[in-house]
């Protein structure tokens, strides 16, 4: 976290951190296993160290074909972070940071969970998230007179967004159609900040929320439109 500081004595790799994932990942990808990394401060959010986002955004594109699903928190937000292999002459995607929303409560936000349908357990899986099913509370009805709180299904991603899988091509895809289609960029914002409402953002508000889906290195956002 951005406030404390003496991490900042060895920016690069505190506590050989990096190291260690990068022995684990060689490790299983010599024997030809998938992983899940689980994690707590998305790798684009500000408060990720810069040089040790850059270096993990690094290690995942080398060990794309590894690395099958990363699960951040945070937040509080329901979002996502695309990486893309930028030394590749495609500078295609290569993974998904899925960032789960919270079951705690959180200023102007409901409370909510995800979760992950995960390719199962058989021989030579991939191990791919296939979809996410994500379900809120409506904080302010439990609070009524006579109310029980009630978890509902808020929405699945594939149906929600028209996605036919939600590897990191399809998140890059759906990118590039928020850009374009209000409707669309209006019902993931509405998702994202899961609560009351109002759900207005327009204009800077817009990029800025663009920009965070492309963001995976600290505060370097080269790849926003």
């Amino acid at each position: 976290p951005a406030g404390q500081l003496q991490l900042l004595i060895n920016a690069t790799d505190p506590a050989g951190q990096l190291q260690w994932l990068i022995n684990e990942l060689s490790d299983a990808e010599k024997s030809n296993e998938k992983v899940h990394i689980l994690g707590h401060i998305p790798p684009g959010d500000s408060g990720c160290i810069e040089p040790w986002s850059n270096n993990y955004h690094r290690i995942v594109t080398r060990f794309e074909n590894t690395i099958s699903g990363q699960f951040f928190g945070h937040t509080h937000f329901d979002e996502f972070e695309v990486f893309f292999d930028e030394e590749s002459p495609d500078k295609h995607p290569s993974n998904v940071a899925f960032i789960a929303p919270s079951i705690t409560t959180y200023p102007h936000l409901f409370p909510a969970y995800r979760v992950y349908e995960v390719d199962g357990a058989y021989e030579n899986s991939s191990r791919a998230v296939l979809d996410h099913h994500n379900f809120w509370m409506n904080v302010t009805d439990a609070n009524l007179p006579g109310h029980e709180p009630q978890w509902r299904l808020a929405y699945s991603a594939r149906k929600a967004y028209n996605m036919p899988s939600v590897f990191p091509r399809d998140w890059a895809d759906f990118v590039k159609r928020t850009q374009s289609d209000e409707d669309l960029f209006r019902t993931y914002y509405r998702h994202k900040y899961h609560g009351p409402g109002p759900f207005k953002c327009g204009g800077s508000c817009r990029k800025t929320e663009i920009c965070a889906m492309l963001t995976t290195k600290g505060k370097i956002t080269n790849l926003c439109p």
